[in-house]
């Protein structure tokens, strides 16, 4: 498992708030959690965080997405590709996703997470409100999607430590979701994460939803993610 690291601060004492979290959580009238998205570039992930996102902002859950690139532009823009950056730039979305949760909001990350030790370290910080979602692509079909132009460049030799390509994924081994975004459509993916969700209590319940602990079967008609 990852480890934080040594902690440069010293004298100082964790001041514990009045306001808790299980107060802001009956305020907002859902329980906190994350809904961690793992997967190859290209797989979907940031896709479906923002699908779901919209969908619990419009039953007027307090959410906000945490993605990839986007916290390089700022929070993580001082981290590379590097195996420890990789984990130091996890650490982070894990120690700001619990700033998160404890102010009682659903957060959703979007990140490769490509180190299952690394997000085993998150799951540990956040206990049973974390949940991960394997957005589970076939690379070629990933290689198809890849508007950026990502996997040439990594083939080409371009790009160091590319994952899938020069430096591995590791897949989840028991995640609370299985996605498969080559197969099924946007729309049948966010009931999944959403039925999770709903068997979790995190949101309320509604009759006739799918087991929380199962992975999601694949639609035929499925038009996939991009």
């Amino acid at each position: 498992m990852m480890a934080i690291g040594k902690f440069q601060s010293t004298n100082v004492v964790f001041h514990h708030a009045t306001v808790t979290r299980a107060r802001r959580e009956r305020m907002n009238g859902h329980k906190a959690a994350v809904l961690w998205f793992t997967g190859l570039s290209g797989a979907g992930k940031s896709t479906l965080a923002h699908a779901v996102e919209e969908t619990l902002h419009q039953l007027g859950c307090r959410t906000y997405v945490l993605d990839g690139d986007n916290v390089r532009h700022g929070l993580c823009g001082d981290l590379g590709f590097s195996v420890a950056d990789r984990h130091e730039n996890i650490r982070r979305i894990g120690e700001v996703a619990k700033l998160f949760t404890d102010a009682g909001n659903i957060v959703l990350t979007a990140f490769i997470s490509p180190h299952r030790a690394d997000r085993d370290w998150v799951r540990s910080l956040h206990g049973e409100g974390f949940i991960e979602i394997h957005c589970r692509c076939p690379i070629e079909v990933c290689e198809s999607r890849d508007v950026k132009g990502l996997y040439k460049k990594a083939r080409a030799g371009e790009i160091k430590d590319f994952t899938g390509i020069s430096s591995p994924y590791e897949e989840p081994d028991k995640p609370e979701v299985v996605i498969e975004t080559s197969d099924m459509s946007l729309d049948d993916s966010v009931d999944a994460v959403l039925a999770c969700l709903r068997n979790r209590k995190i949101i309320d319940p509604v009759h006739n939803v799918i087991e929380s602990n199962v992975i999601c079967t694949p639609s035929p008609f499925g038009r996939g993610l991009g």
